[in-house]
């Protein structure tokens, strides 16, 4: 028995409800027996329609695989209640995967591991009393624009804005706080943006990396924001994206480095900008979107692989791992 969870709280449910179905869609139903658990945004759990406690949904599942967003997929809560119902699950654990959802101290770790990430502020709304016109200007006169706003927990793109003036800052930082009471102000980098999958005991290599995938933005946009990261008409994924293969090797290195170097498991995936500059690192999630039109989708096809195959091996890790 195979547990899909998805829905949840938070600004994604909307993308773990297509990963979910993903999952769900692919899952060889010959080897597993699905169940699809639904949590609604405000928490509650349900199996076949009926609100029921976590321990009743998950009861009799063999394996858990977590199709949830934010602070309760990504931030590591129900990694640590699965631990502590005994529910094995594929992903990381739960503290590296809370070290993984908060941007600021990820770049911390990061940036021991050798790894370059642009420079940043973190700034808070509780600092300001909510002025976020007064932080701005405190921005404006010590940061060096253009900047990306983006929220310190949360990930799809969400709550992410490019401010090349003033006002744009004024209006990022706004849009921002609507997601994250912490936000980072971060150097912008130009270039182009990659995505890199990682995999465990894949294909006999310890830790495999994915083809890197090239992430265009919609156009007028200056980076790969929600709508094109999650289908939208306009969004172009390059899968393999248009790399050098020493910009792959580099890729593949630093994605590997910073899985192993905090502590993540079974699979993530790390987004990189590629610049004249050389090569920084932006953000890793640790459940990446898995819907069609996901990166980590076109990369499994890439190298000839399919997102029921790595479910099965997804699976496989989490049983060996229990």
């Amino acid at each position: 028995m195979v547990a899909v969870l998805r829905g949840g709280e938070g600004h994604e449910y909307d993308v773990s409800l297509k990963s979910g179905a993903a999952i769900l869609g692919a899952l060889n139903q010959e080897q597993h027996e699905p169940r699809d658990i639904f949590i609604s945004r405000d928490g509650q759990w349900h199996l076949f329609g009926a609100p029921v406690p976590p321990e009743r949904a998950l009861r009799g599942v063999d394996v858990a695989f977590n199709a949830l967003r934010g602070h309760m997929g990504e931030g590591g809560e129900v990694a640590r209640l699965l631990q502590k119902l005994s529910v094995p699950y594929a992903g990381s654990r739960g503290v590296a995967s809370a070290l993984a959802f908060n941007k600021q101290h990820a770049k911390q770790e990061v940036k021991k591991l050798g790894v370059r990430t642009p420079r940043a502020l973190v700034v808070s709304i509780d600092d300001v009393g909510g002025d976020t016109e007064r932080l701005a200007r405190d921005i404006f006169r010590t940061t060096p624009l253009p900047a990306m706003v983006k929220p310190v927990f949360g990930g799809s793109s969400l709550g992410v804005g490019f401010a090349g003036s003033f006002h744009a800052l004024v209006a990022a930082l706004d849009d921002a706080f609507a997601h994250s009471p912490k936000v980072l102000v971060e150097e912008y980098i130009h270039g182009r943006e990659a995505s890199v999958g990682v995999l465990d005991d894949f294909r006999g290599e310890k830790t495999y990396t994915l083809l890197p995938v090239e992430i265009v933005p919609t156009p007028g946009s200056t980076f790969f924001d929600y709508t094109a990261k999650h289908g939208g008409a306009q969004g172009v994924v390059r899968a393999p994206g248009r790399f050098t293969e020493v910009e792959k090797d580099e890729l593949a290195r630093m994605a590997r480095s910073v899985h192993e170097g905090l502590g993540l498991e079974h699979y993530s995936r790390a987004d990189f900008v590629v610049s004249r500059r050389g090569i920084y690192f932006l953000e890793v999630n640790t459940g990446p979107a898995l819907a069609e039109a996901s990166p980590f989708h076109h990369a499994l096809g890439a190298v000839g692989s399919s997102l029921s195959h790595f479910l099965n091996h997804a699976i496989s890790l989490a049983q060996q791992h229990s």
